[in-house]
């Protein structure tokens, strides 16, 4: 007969148990912190909305959260009134600049990096170290030379000179390369080639579409710096039928010194003006995510 040696299982001790009470206050600790963050996020936004419905004696006497003082439908008739409703033309006018620029700049990006990612060609890698150094480059330092040179050709107040440089973004190119090596395989471009394709017509059919995701992802960055960007127009604008929102309300919250009734204008102004932000993100999110790992997973 053989005998079987049963070997005793280990019991955990209260040593190398896992303490319940550990691991209660790391959740609580993480859950806090996830919370305060929460709350830092939202609570301007809901100040701002909540304020959006107070006439200007609610906003000074900081009475915001009474259920008084119901004003939103005032607000939004003053505000579209007022100096002969030149809020509804800075709104186009925002959408003008950021929208088709953010269209138009997005696709020059997405080519840009496409051709460096792909293509071979002299001094390629110097030409993108100058890319990534236009990258380091705040945009404010950029406004006096852009000024310059709209001054020099005679574009100084009008549409195009805020158009314009917007189309370029250092960042976007970079960007659209990384994301051109994860999307945007070489065997693919080499089986369009051999079906006869030109570079063209492959760009544009096959790797255009592949490119969908980082597209977006370009898109939704440059739609969000166009849409914020105050400098630039501030720079270049005087005629004030000309200007985005972020300036215009700039103007009006300068005037609110002097005219009180400026402040409520400026509060529903500003709530209206983050809404096509908070679309196009909800709206292109997917897109957005996924772009947003290109390249993680090969």
């Amino acid at each position: 007969m053989t005998t079987q040696q049963l070997v005793p299982t280990k019991r955990p001790t209260a040593a190398n148990r896992p303490s319940i009470t550990s691991s209660l206050t790391s959740r609580a600790v993480a859950n806090t912190v996830v919370l305060v963050a929460a709350l830092y996020t939202l609570l301007p936004g809901l100040w701002l909305l909540l304020a959006a419905t107070k006439n200007s004696d609610a906003l000074f006497s900081s009475d915001i959260l009474s259920f008084g003082d119901f004003s939103l439908w005032r607000n939004l008739t003053d505000l579209f009134s007022m100096e002969e409703g030149v809020y509804g033309r800075w709104y186009v006018n925002s959408l003008l600049y950021a929208v088709v620029g953010a269209l138009v700049g997005s696709l020059i990006s997405v080519s840009a990096g496409y051709a460096f990612d792909k293509y071979e060609f002299r001094h390629k890698e110097k030409l993108f170290g100058l890319v990534l150094t236009g990258v380091m480059v705040p945009q404010t330092v950029l406004a006096l030379p852009l000024y310059l040179v709209a001054s020099g050709i005679g574009v100084v107040n009008t549409f195009w000179a805020v158009f314009v440089p917007v189309l370029f973004n250092p960042f976007g190119v970079y960007l659209a390369r990384l994301l051109s090596s994860g999307y945007v395989p070489d065997e693919v471009l080499e089986a369009s080639r051999v079906d006869g394709a030109g570079e063209l017509q492959t760009y544009l059919r096959v790797s255009l579409r592949m490119l969908g995701p980082g597209f977006v992802t370009v898109f939704l960055f440059q739609l969000t710096a166009i849409w914020n960007n105050f400098f630039l127009p501030m720079v270049m604008l005087s005629d004030q039928h000309l200007y985005p929102l972020s300036l215009g309300l700039y103007t009006w919250n300068s005037s609110a010194t002097v005219s009180p009734q400026y402040y409520p204008l400026v509060v529903i102004g500003s709530l209206l003006a983050v809404v096509p932000l908070i679309v196009a993100f909800v709206t292109l999110q997917r897109y957005w995510k996924s772009g947003l790992t290109a390249g993680s997973v090969k």
